[in-house]
């Protein structure tokens, strides 16, 4: 019906900091109840949509606490624009060139068909099964309503499905996560059949454990997705307090929902038949980053072989 969603972020990421955490954890779960046939529409990729930010004065004071506020505002616009990939004469050509890099990965790892992901590094070992018939996804992707967009702006990431009940390890999150006001940190987790079975942060516990609890699903992944260490806005240095920018900086996983269109033929399959290949279902989709400079990623085929896919946080 020629709609489209355009998203744009720029909230104080820590505007709910100092209230009671149940509170905005049941909020945050009835908000994402009365949100879910928007988001199945979003997941399921049936219409074009975007996301990108605008610097607000609350925002970037923030991420440049030691700066006056019109001077952080307009670091923050410059970072934006950066990370973007619009701070030049020729934004259309380099964001051509950028999603024709990420096609490139995308076919690559598609062409490889793992059957999982094993990360090293230091705090993780970390094994993610693939769903059965996961496809890569990167870039620029076409609806299906027949438009081709960016979901997001910026992207640096590769992703797909994991299999919701085939990741078993442990592993310890590289930056904070900002999530409802909350800044989450050192968050350390251990899988067994696919589910969190500890999980730990030394800061913002008490929400991580109520997002957890959201339902099922919650304490499983929806979202594996890599991001070179050497990516932008890795390179920036900056820590945005918006997932939009830091998830990426690093590779990371996604709690909770997964995405119908990295299947095959993802968009053709009933919710039945994604649960089947490995698919997640839950009200809450939140990425998290694992990745570092000091991570090792080997794709295992289904024979058991494995093949270089990072090395020291970059692509092999």
């Amino acid at each position: 019906d020629n709609t489209a969603r355009l998203a744009i972020v720029g909230d104080n990421p820590m505007l709910l900091s100092g209230e009671d955490p149940q509170k905005v954890a049941r909020a945050s779960k009835a908000n994402s109840k009365a949100y879910q046939p928007a988001l199945e529409k979003i997941v399921n990729f049936d219409t074009n949509w975007n996301i990108i930010a605008y610097p607000s004065a609350s925002w970037a004071r923030l991420v440049f606490p030691d700066d006056a506020e019109h001077v952080a505002v307009a670091r923050l616009a410059d970072a934006i624009f950066a990370a973007s990939r619009v701070d030049n004469d020729d934004a259309i050509g380099a964001w051509t060139r950028h999603n024709a890099v990420l096609r490139e990965r995308t076919e690559w790892l598609n062409g490889q068909r793992f059957s999982a992901l094993h990360y090293t590094g230091p705090n993780m070992e970390l094994t993610i099964g693939l769903a059965d018939g996961h496809e890569w996804e990167g870039g620029a992707s076409t609806a299906n309503n027949g438009i081709t967009c960016n979901a997001n702006i910026p992207t640096e990431e590769v992703f797909t499905t994991p299999h919701c009940r085939r990741v078993s390890g442990h592993v310890v999150s590289s930056k904070p996560l900002s999530y409802q006001g909350t800044l989450i940190d050192n968050i350390q987790v251990r899988f067994e059949d696919g589910r969190i079975v500890d999980a730990k942060a030394s800061r913002g516990a008490e929400v991580l454990n109520k997002v957890l609890d959201t339902d099922e699903g919650a304490r499983r992944l929806g979202e594996v997705a890599l991001v070179p260490h050497s990516s932008p806005i890795s390179k920036s240095g900056l820590l945005f307090y918006n997932t939009l920018f830091d998830e990426n900086a690093a590779s990371h996983i996604a709690l909770g929902q997964c995405y119908s269109k990295c299947f095959v033929d993802g968009t053709k399959l009933t919710p039945q038949q994604i649960a089947a290949q490995g698919g997640n279902k839950s009200l809450i989709h939140i990425d998290w980053m694992i990745g570092s400079d000091q991570t090792d990623i080997d794709g295992v085929r289904a024979d058991g072989s494995r093949v270089p896919v990072f090395r020291s946080g970059e692509w092999a």
